[in-house]
């Protein structure tokens, strides 16, 4: 039976108790007042010798190396740990607690996590914290279970679905951490003395020195380039990111996994999540249905016009999408949406030469350091969630729609340019920041011709008769090459 716990800080009851969805907000950016810089906290007791990484009783030795991140210099600090049940933010706290610091766990039951009869027979969350149950037992740290669907709702999946209404792609993994784990949760905790909020994320946070406080938290890259999240971390304030420990940022995945065995935790041989935050075992095209509903419309051929078959609604597709076009002679990507008329146009040509893509704007700029890049520097930069990064150039500018934004030079081309995605910017292994994607509209954008824009536009659709069939001629085998395979 799943133990409930009930917080003894009475700053959070408040968050414990069930409250029905409230009406959708406009979004807003969580923005802490600026706090002075703590290296320790006052009410912390004199320091102790850190505790075996493994329980009660169990000798194992953590390296000093695995604990850099996790601010063992500092100790004995007070810190809130997000615990998810998984094994990255499992080991996060065991070396929290191992470096000497008082950690309290906190899980964060979010969007549809108390509503999941309408998508499931069982509980989403009941397996997860059941493991952060039992982590937290073995390592004889306090769990505290904190209710964040009404903010999580207001302030991330209403943003969400709008974003989606006018076409765009927005990534709600990026806003949870903005709005939710170090905003709304940070807020609700800002007067119970904790140091700082720690989690499993695979980023680093260099802090100032307690000599030169005034100097702003720097994020950098995490030690596993592959598992880094410093893309989802780049929309923070600089009030939030200086209350932040990601212990794990020193070390690698696989060094993770050898960790949990090593410490005997409960979810060690337990697979890592996927897919978005929110959703859980929900298909993304079953969220969108659900809130947006569906619309049918037309899908054409960029260059032709060709009329090649429906779609249900232009929110199911963004800008590269290949899979669930359904089409035959493919492969076929989405290339424009015609979010007016309800249109998405596809094309089997996307990665041809002549129609790559290499410069675009971001605005709703956030930089860590109030002076952000400076005007022509050669940076890198990432626009989706990967490993890869590119090589470009930016230049500032100031407009009367969007205000500063970046005009981005990438040094080679990207099909997957999708307005309202994040690009994010580095400086070597630094990360200085992210902006909001809100077009591509240089002379080698995607083209749609005048055909398929005029098509477009038609009100009465159902004159196009039937849809056009295109064949693969790659695939077509003739009979004098069926005669030689024969031979």
């Amino acid at each position: 039976m799943l133990r409930v716990v009930v917080s003894t800080l009475p700053a959070l009851r408040p968050l414990l108790r069930r409250r029905p969805l409230l009406n959708p907000k406009p979004p807003t950016r969580s923005r802490l007042p600026q706090r002075t810089f703590r290296a320790l906290s006052s009410s912390a007791p004199p320091a102790t010798p850190a505790p075996s990484a493994a329980g009660v009783g169990e000798a194992v030795e953590v390296e000093e190396h695995l604990t850099r991140c996790a601010a063992a210099g500092r100790a004995p600090l007070r810190v809130a740990v997000l615990v998810s049940g998984g094994v990255d933010s499992s080991v996060a706290l065991r070396l929290l607690h191992a470096a000497g610091h008082r950690c309290t766990a906190f899980y964060l039951k979010i969007w549809f996590q108390e509503d999941f009869r309408n998508f499931w027979s069982e509980c989403p969350w009941d397996e997860d914290l059941k493991y952060a149950q039992a982590v937290c037992d073995k390592i004889d740290v306090p769990l505290e279970v904190v209710h964040l669907s009404d903010e999580y709702w207001n302030h991330v999946v209403s943003h969400i679905i709008n974003e989606y209404r006018c076409g765009r792609t927005p990534n709600p993994d990026v806003l949870c951490n903005t709005r939710i784990k170090f905003g709304a949760f940070l807020e609700a905790i800002e007067n119970l003395g904790f140091d700082y909020i720690a989690s499993g994320h695979y980023a680093h946070v260099v802090h100032p020195s307690v000599e030169n406080t005034d100097a702003p938290s720097l994020l950098q890259l995490s030690k596993d380039k592959i598992k880094d999240q410093t893309y989802f971390l780049s929309h923070l304030s600089q009030s939030q990111l200086r209350r932040l420990l990601f212990p794990l940022g020193c070390i690698k995945k696989d060094e993770v996994r050898r960790l949990a065995a090593q410490m005997g935790l409960p979810n060690q041989g337990r697979k890592d999540s996927q897919g978005i935050c929110f959703l859980g075992k929900v298909k993304f095209s079953e969220f969108v249905e659900r809130h947006i509903g569906e619309m049918e419309g037309i899908i054409l051929e960029a260059e032709s016009g060709d009329y090649l078959g429906n779609h249900r609604g232009f929110w199911f597709y963004t800008i590269g999408q290949r899979q669930g076009l359904r089409l035959a002679g493919g492969p076929w990507y989405v290339v424009e949406k015609d979010v007016q008329n309800n249109v998405v146009f596809v094309s089997r040509n996307y990665y041809s030469l002549d129609k790559r893509r290499c410069t675009f704007r971001v605005g709703s700029l956030n930089w860590f350091d109030d002076s952000g890049p400076g005007n022509s520097e050669r940076l890198k930069c990432k626009v989706r969630h990967s490993p890869e990064f590119h090589d470009c150039t930016v230049t500032k500018e100031h407009t009367e729609e969007n205000g500063d934004v970046l005009v981005v030079h990438l040094s080679e081309d990207d099909q997957g340019l999708a307005a309202g995605q994040f690009a994010v910017f580095y400086r070597e292994d630094l990360c200085l920041g992210s902006g909001i994607i809100l077009d591509s509209w240089d002379e080698m954008s995607f083209p749609v011709c005048s055909r398929a824009l005029e098509i477009a536009r038609l009100e009465d659709k159902s004159s196009l008769g039937k849809p056009v069939r295109i064949i693969n001629l790659e695939h077509i085998v003739k009979p004098e090459q069926e005669a030689i395979k024969a031979a």
